[in-house]
């Protein structure tokens, strides 16, 4: 039931926009698990490791996933899970994959958490199915979701996903690996005003490198980051004015509970 094909993705963990710290403990912990075959069979346990990547839409879960893959050369196969009926379909599924391999279910908190009530029973169903299975997977497993509050805290745990890895907007860690993938410069006397902007201005790497990236073979560094800084300038703009109006519907919202209350106190004294 897989489709087989080439897997072609440059990102590596050279070029992931991630903290340099938090990128090196990623690969160390990868590298250590393709070492672990014989310790794991030793303690009884299925040569598997789960990860739970989550974050907002546009942080890097995809290029994650393709680092990961490129690290270890192991091929990917991506799992629809709403298309899986039974235990026995997903068993097969598994076993038909490589051994060196990363089963990736993008966006799970869409595949289990179906609403409706002819759904509800379904769904637990499948989640009951993953929990079963993941005990057997001896793979790489890496789930993402923009919405980790909504999964069910027993999927999740440690020892179904093992690492949790939540990817964050843009810092200026983050800014320096886009700068140097996409302008090849290490430093530049604008570097100072982008760092200020990005601590103060919420932006995802993807929207990063989108303004970053050279539009015209014209473009130079200083045009790059200039238009980066005028898209967080607009950012930061966006958010003031959004943090005013949920400010102005809280105070509505207030005023018209306290019309109620006091339409209430009103009606007990005519009492």
């Amino acid at each position: 039931m897989w489709s087989h094909v080439i897997f072609e993705h440059p990102a590596t963990f050279d070029t992931l926009a991630m903290d340099p710290g938090k990128k090196q403990e990623i690969i160390d912990d990868l590298i250590n698990f393709t070492k672990s075959k014989d310790y794991y069979a030793k303690i009884g346990r299925a040569w598997k490791r789960g990860y739970l990547l989550y974050g907002p839409p546009g942080t890097g879960k995809s290029t994650m996933i393709a680092a990961m893959a490129n690290l270890l050369k192991y091929d990917v196969y991506d799992l629809e899970l709403t298309a899986v009926t039974d235990n026995t379909q997903l068993r097969k599924l598994l076993v038909d994959t490589a051994s060196k391999s990363i089963v990736v279910i993008e966006d799970i908190d869409c595949s289990l958490d179906l609403t409706g009530g002819g759904r509800r029973k379904r769904t637990r169903r499948k989640r009951k199915m993953v929990r079963r299975n993941m005990k057997r997977w001896m793979r790489i497993i890496v789930f993402t979701t923009n919405y980790v509050e909504k999964l069910d805290p027993a999927l999740i745990r440690r020892g179904r996903m093992d690492k949790h890895i939540e990817l964050f907007y843009c810092g200026f860690e983050a800014f320096k690996v886009l700068a140097k993938n996409y302008l090849d410069i290490d430093s530049h006397e604008l570097f100072a005003t982008v760092r200020k902007q990005l601590e103060e201005t919420k932006m995802t790497p993807a929207d990063v490198a989108e303004n970053v990236m050279p539009k015209l073979g014209s473009d130079d560094e200083g045009t790059c980051l200039r238009r980066l800084m005028k898209a967080l300038e607009e950012a930061k703009e966006e958010e003031r004015q959004k943090a005013k109006e949920e400010e102005k519907e809280e105070e509505e919202e207030e005023r018209k509970r306290k019309e109620t209350e006091n339409g209430g106190d009103d009606a007990s004294i005519r009492k």
